[in-house]
């Protein structure tokens, strides 16, 4: 055993690091959205430097999908070919905004709308993952289009649902607002 005057040896685990950044990240996009959170403010959240936070996550956009629920999530929702993919998803968007206290890339999203910076910055991101998910399963030249217009309408029902909570849609049970959903998605996803 040391001696007391003596300071504790540090251990690296990568993994327990990374583990320590993602869930700062989570509290801290939750606190401040997307533009309002930096990297610094979760480095000194988790304990680590800004540096070891770069060196895990390229960039704040991919820190963001990486500690948040979202897009990542798509594939296994995608699993199953296009057969029930408007349920499926609408389903998975549904069950997971219902449960998402604001963490959320869709809300994190229209938060940062007023900073079209790091707005455009976040729908890009969303985009190559959505992309990359639905290209297993959908076919044809025009599959980023639809895959943009799946997003915009998420992200519509985001922001009169989630974000201002006002009307119809925002009051409409999620057992109710799942089939209309997945009716409109159907027009995309074919």
């Amino acid at each position: 055993m040391p001696p007391a005057s003596q300071p504790a040896r540090r251990t690296r685990d990568p993994e327990a690091k990374r583990v320590a950044i993602l869930a700062a990240a989570r509290e801290e996009f939750a606190e401040h959205g997307f533009a309002g959170a930096t990297i610094r403010a979760i480095a000194r959240r988790a304990g680590v430097t800004h540096g070891l936070v770069m060196l895990h996550f390229s960039s704040k956009e991919q820190l963001f999908l990486a500690a948040v629920p979202g897009t990542r999530d798509l594939t296994g929702t995608v699993e199953g070919g296009l057969d029930g993919l408007p349920e499926r998803v609408a389903t998975a968007f549904v069950q997971r905004m219902e449960s998402a206290d604001g963490a959320d890339p869709f809300i994190a999203l229209v938060r940062s709308a007023g900073d079209q910076e790091a707005a455009r910055a976040l729908l890009r991101a969303m985009a190559r993952e959505s992309a990359a998910a639905y290209r297993e399963v959908l076919t044809g030249p025009d599959v980023e289009a639809r895959v943009e217009l799946v997003g915009a309408l998420l992200i519509g029902v985001t922001f009169s649902r989630y974000v201002t909570g006002d009307g119809e849609l925002a009051a409409m049970p999620a057992d109710r607002l799942i089939p209309y959903l997945a009716e409109a998605l159907a027009a995309f996803l074919r």
